[in-house]
């Protein structure tokens, strides 16, 4: 199973994809990570990356479409995976349906979490008030400011995928605001899992 996750910044995406990718035994890509992993491995494609990271510039959509093709032939995600964070732009979106196509892959199913963008960034204040109690590192995009930069420039850039995938009639929403074990299952029944 092939899955994209959608939504704005603090909608529950990372959280819903860890427990989706526990109960299919797939796995959860972030692309941040994907990148991460293949600068460390000195891969071809993170040695790109490594050039354009050093040089203080953002990572093109070739290089982080190139990294997913490369995780994409792993044996973990031979079953599937779930997306999230990526694609971020409908040109990233129509890049992965070239990439998934070349690969005699299809996705499943996108799934957005529709979230009140009021209530976000009490959400986001709440998140690193309990990771800083359990004495964890807070993100440092989970400061109020820096969220809100983060949630316009997804309206500008991200929010536009909804129409993209809704289009194709892939798109799929969960009611985000509700609590974490009825996203779950909301997702679940998406899914059919």
């Amino acid at each position: 199973m092939r899955v994209i996750f959608l939504g704005a910044p603090g909608a529950g995406k990372g959280t819903q994809a860890v427990r989706l990718a526990e109960r299919l035994r797939i796995p959860h890509l972030s692309t941040g990570d994907m990148l991460r992993a293949a600068v460390a491995a000195k891969t071809p494609i993170g040695n790109k990356a490594k050039e354009v990271i050093d040089r203080g510039d953002l990572v093109s959509d070739d290089i982080v479409l190139g990294i997913i093709a490369d995780r994409c032939e792993e044996a973990d995600a031979q079953a599937g995976f779930i997306l999230d964070g990526f694609p971020r732009t409908v040109a990233q979106a129509e890049g992965l349906d070239s990439l998934l196509k070349n690969k005699n892959m299809k996705l499943d199913a996108v799934i957005e979490f529709q979230v009140d963008e009021s209530k976000l960034v009490g959400r986001i204040v709440k998140r690193a008030e309990e990771m800083a109690s359990r004495g964890e590192q807070v993100r440092k995009d989970d400061n109020p400011e820096v969220f809100k930069t983060r949630l316009d420039a997804y309206r500008v850039q991200t929010a536009p995928l909804s129409a993209h995938y809704a289009e194709k009639g892939m798109l799929r929403t969960v009611d985000g605001m509700q609590p974490i074990d009825q996203v779950t299952e909301a997702v679940r029944e998406i899914l059919g899992r």
